[in-house]
Order: structure tokens, then C-alpha cells, then sequence
């Protein structure tokens, strides 16, 4: 059996197989996307079919809603050509819980998969209708640099404010070219909702649209008119929080899928290295959090789980995730579990070291000078993220793939707390020891000696040339003064708050022989 519509006419096939069916008419949500759109997400990664296109799908069958989302990939074809297509869009959500069980759930919610490189005159038409309600997004932190980390532009991007609107080279300019397609149209309001776990996701998606917008007004290619609409309340830019455990997709997931009898599902890796199948595993726990600014109406979500707030609120949510109670330690347990030589994050958790380091991040340094939201509780949601979530031996996540773009992650992760804690910063252990773990890190040798290859990474090569010349056993730092003063990285000089010679001794303590990074790790967290 594949998955297909027409396979899921025979449904005793798949309910005798424990498989959850959509509960709607698949038929009538088609034609009722296709007439009114009211959800376009860009994004078609594993995150958006484990967590949205399923609570898409719990309002359809709830029948809260008629339409289902209509998904764009920007950055890699290949997914929409690779996983949806050859499945009628459908996918099978695995939802993998910690008492070792799962559900396996056929989405039905996405009802058009399209490329921006190939239909972007259908995107077009899609921005332009005005049943449209929201453009959410998904497309990493990375997708909304416009700039190198000097300052210059990158070259699509520069290519695109000589050429204008028509067909843009680089993502943001995309997305900026179906906005002006639908104030074209009349301008009917719109919420665009960055769903990318990162700070104040919502202005830093405003400010990257604006800088791109007033780019083009300058060169004339666009009205002032134009930019003074997204600059008005038709156009709004909410906050949100979002947070689900989701990692690629798990060979032996397929194996049990297989087992079942279907055919087809093999994960397959593109050429823009996306880890892609026609399922997606992830983990039951799952929060999203939305500031309620949504100027052409919404749809129900909050009936599917998810919590709606004003922006004080969903950020004092985002700041206890992403600072102190889920996202260090998930970048602590990354840095040591390649130099620990672990492939699986559970495994890690059974580790003593890294069990008291992950505690040390999040209870005795995080939690401290965590602001309470109100809406989700701080001690309650670390609580499950170190008992629950993180142990959960069905998530078949890797330190491997959180260690990516690292440096990406180290201001928002543990800057924000280093400043948080003042005057009283250089007297922490547990966030030193991750930093000084990560400089260990860079030079691509475990603790046993062995080379491993570091996890792709912006800047990577420039870190590294940092320390270049460090070796095991030898007491030379290199260059690491410099990097460690690098605020754009950790987001503090760690010097000027008292932490960068602590650092500095516990990264010469790693570099003693093999053995050495778990030996510091005890030494210090005991």
C-alpha cells in the first residue's frame, strides 16, 4: 500500500492498522481551500506537518474549520517534490510518546504543496486573495539575514533591489513580492506569523520586511503607498512562541511503517542535505504560543491547543524557553554529547555528567532569573523537558543536528542570562563550562582523541581559525581572547562580566589529554 488518496478509500486497511483517519470530507476541504484560501504557510519542513498541518487537521476534524493550508518552499525544492507530491500531500504524523507507545496519524490538512521557483505566479494569486488571513513561516533563523556579517548585502539580495519586484532571487524578496501583489489587489489586511524559534521572531520579521521594502521604494520600484500599508495595522507581524521536539526522520519509525505494509515511505536526503519522508516523527509535548494581532480575522487554533496572548505575555514565554528552561540545555547536551562521543540525546540524559550539567544550566542558573509568563509555568515546563521530554527514548533526536549553526544560538541561549544575573555573572559554573565546551568543541576532537566533523555552522571556519594551533595536551589557547570577546556571538564580552578567564581555565583543563573534558565536567559540577 502507498500513500495516496486513493489508497485512503480502502480505510479498513489502514484503521485495522491503528492508523487515525481524517475525519472530514477530504473533497469538500480541497474545494473550499482552493475557492478562499485562508492559510498560506512557507516552510515545509518536518516541524510545520508535526505540529501545524496536525492542528489544522484537529479543526477539520472538529469541524472548526472548512480550508486547509496550502504550503511554499523557498529554500529546497526538492522537499515538496520528494515528500508531498508523490504522496497527494498527504503525510503520516508519528507521534512518539514516552511510555514507548505512538500514534500514527494521516494528515490530510495540506492541501497544496508549491515551490516559489516554480509557481510563483500561483503564490501570487494566492497572497492576493483577500479570504487570505495569515502567511506563517518556517524557514529558520537564517532565512531572515538579508546581510553577510559584515554588513553587505547578499548578492540575491542586492540583485533584487536593482532588479524589483517581479521575480526575486532571495527569500525575503519573495516574500515581499507577494505583499505587494496583494496590495495590488486591494490591499486586504494580513497577519504574517514567524513560527521560527527565535527572540521576537515577529519584529525581526517586520524590520527585515521593512529594510527590504524601503530598499525598493528608494530604487522606485515600489509606491510609497505600498510601504505605508505594511507600515499601517492592516499588516500585522505577531510574536509567538513556538516549541516542539522535532527530529529528522527515524529509520526505524519507517521500519515499523513498513512492517504495516506500506510502501514508498524511505526518508531520503536532498541536495541541500534536508532530511526528508512521507512521515514525520516527533515527540506528544508541544506549545505554541501567539500574540492575538490578527487583522483580517483567525481561525480557531486556540480549539487545537494553542494559546493566544497579548505580546508582553507570549514574550515572557519565548525568554523562559529559548534563555533558560528548554533551549541551553538542549545546546549544552549538543556541544558535550559530540565530545562525549553520544549520538542520541535520551542516551545522553542517562549520563550522570551531563544529567547534573543539563540541572546546572536550567534549574540552579536559569530558572533563578526566569520571569514567570503566567500562561505556562517555568518550574512545571523544565520539569518536563528534564523528566519527560529530553529522556524520551522514542525521540531519536542527535546532538549532531542541535550542535548546527551554534553560533547562531549562544547570544540568545546564555547571554541573555549572563546579563540577567548581573553583577553576580562571573560566579556561574554550569554556563561557563557549556561555553568553554563549545571552544573544545571547535577543534573537532572528541574526548577519547578521535576527529569527528563539527555540525554545519555560519561560522564555523572563522571560529575555528581562532584557535588554530590548539592541540590536546598543550597549554596554548590560541587566539580564543578574541573570540571570546566576540559579542556578536555570545552576545557579552565575557570578559567584561567577569566569565572569560574562568572559561579560559576550564577549556585548559579540557585540552589536558584524553579523558579530560568528562573529568572537568566532574570536577566542576560535583
Amino acid at each position: 500500500m502507498k500513500l495516496t488518496l486513493n489508497a485512503l478509500q480502502d480505510k479498513a486497511w489502514w484503521q485495522e492498522r491503528g492508523y487515525q483517519l481524517p475525519l472530514y470530507d477530504i473533497p469538500r476541504v480541497r474545494a473550499a481551500t482552493f475557492s478562499a484560501p485562508r492559510w498560506l504557510h512557507l516552510g515545509a519542513g518536518n516541524i510545520f506537518r508535526a505540529f501545524l498541518a496536525h492542528a489544522q487537521q484537529r479543526l477539520l476534524n472538529q469541524r472548526d474549520a472548512e480550508s486547509g493550508i496550502i504550503v511554499a518552499e523557498g529554500f529546497d525544492p526538492e522537499i515538496i517534490e520528494k515528500a508531498y507530491r508523490p504522496c497527494d500531500n498527504l503525510s503520516i504524523f508519528v507521534r512518539l510518546k514516552g511510555d514507548r507507545t505512538l500514534d500514527k496519524i494521516v494528515l490530510a490538512s495540506v492541501i497544496e504543496s508549491l515551490t516559489m521557483r516554480d509557481d510563483f505566479e500561483r503564490l501570487r494569486d494566492i497572497a492576493a486573495a483577500p479570504s487570505l488571513q495569515m502567511i506563517s513561516l518556517t524557514i529558520t533563523e537564517k532565512g531572515y539575514a538579508i546581510k553577510d556579517r559584515d554588513g553587505a548585502y547578499y548578492p540575491a539580495v542586492a540583485a533584487d533591489f536593482k532588479d524589483g519586484v517581479q521575480r526575486p532571487q532571495s527569500y525575503i524578496g519573495n516574500i515581499v513580492a507577494l505583499l505587494h501583489a496583494r496590495w495590488r489587489a486591494g490591499g486586504a489586511p494580513l497577519a504574517l506569523v514567524s513560527m521560527d524559534n527565535m527572540s521576537h521572531n515577529g519584529e525581526k520579521l517586520r524590520a527585515v520586511i521593512m529594510e527590504f521594502a524601503r530598499a525598493w521604494q528608494s530604487a522606485g520600484h515600489v509606491a510609497p503607498e505600498f510601504v505605508a500599508w505594511l507600515e499601517s495595522a492592516k499588516v500585522a507581524f505577531p510574536w509567538t512562541m513556538i516549541d516542539k521536539i522535532t527530529p529528522r526522520p527515524d529509520p526505524g519509525v519507517a521500519e515499523r511503517l513498513q512492517a504495516d505494509g506500506l510502501n514508498g515511505i524511505d526518508a531520503v536526503v536532498t541536495g541541500k542535505n534536508t532530511y526528508v519522508a512521507p512521515y514525520v516523527n516527533a515527540e506528544e509535548l508541544e506549545y505554541l504560543v501567539i500574540e492575538d494581532d490578527f487583522p483580517n480575522g483567525r481561525l480557531p487554533l486556540e480549539r487545537a491547543g494553542v494559546l493566544f496572548a497579548d505580546r508582553d505575555t507570549v514574550n515572557k514565554v519565548e525568554t523562559m524557553k529559548v534563555t533558560t528552561c528548554l533551549n541551553p540545555i538542549h545546546t549544552a547536551l549538543a556541544i558535550y554529547g559530540c565530545l562525549l562521543g553520544y549520538t542520541s540525546i535520551h542516551a545522553e540524559m542517562q549520563d550522570a555528567e551531563l544529567l547534573a550539567l543539563s540541572r546546572a544550566v536550567g534549574y540552579r542558573e536559569g530558572l533563578p532569573v526566569v520571569v514567570n509568563p503566567g500562561i505556562l509555568d517555568p518550574q512545571t515546563f523544565i520539569d518536563e523537558v528534564v523528566n519527560v521530554r529530553l529522556p524520551n527514548p522514542y525521540i531519536p533526536d542527535t546532538p549532531q543536528r542541535i550542535a548546527t549553526d551554534t553560533s547562531q544560538k549562544l547570544a540568545i541561549r546564555f547571554g541573555q542570562t549572563i546579563k540577567a544575573h548581573g553583577a553576580n555573572a562571573g560566579a556561574l559554573t554550569a554556563i561557563p563550562l557549556v561555553l568553554a565546551g563549545w571552544c573544545r568543541y571547535l577543534l573537532g576532537v572528541d574526548d577519547n582523541g578521535n576527529t569527528f566533523t563539527c555540525s554545519p555552522d555560519p561560522l564555523l571556519e572563522s571560529a575555528q581559525a581562532k584557535l588554530a594551533g590548539v592541540r590536546l595536551g598543550s597549554d596554548d589557547l590560541g587566539n580564543v581572547r578574541e573570540l571570546l570577546q566576540d559579542t556578536a556571538i555570545f552576545g557579552v564580552d565575557l570578559y567584561a562580566v567577569g566569565l572569560g578567564d574562568k572559561i579560559e581555565g576550564y577549556l585548559r583543563e579540557m585540552l589536558a589529554g584524553n579523558g579530560a573534558v568528562r573529568a572537568t565536567l566532574k570536577k566542576h559540577l560535583a
